[in-house]
């Protein structure tokens, strides 16, 4: 996924202000399900900093390297 669309910004965007989970899907390691915390810029590539919402776990998720997500209802 090289970008997302600008439906799946306002997804993880309004995901991240009401404090929902997403699950992302990742090439090689399946699916995740993450509490997303900011979406960053750094060096060009954007990222969402993320925790795992059982242990706090610290995650970080470059969205040029997902295949995809979805908001956990």
């Amino acid at each position: 996924m090289a970008s997302l669309s600008t439906s799946q910004y306002d997804a993880l965007e309004r995901a991240i202000t009401d404090g929902r989970r997403i699950a992302v899907q990742r090439p090689g390691a399946g699916e995740v399900v993450v509490l997303p915390r900011r979406l960053r810029l750094v060096g060009g590539r954007e990222l969402i900093e993320a925790a795992h919402p059982t242990t706090g776990d610290r995650l970080t998720l470059y969205i040029d390297e997902i295949l995809g997500f979805e908001v956990v209802k």
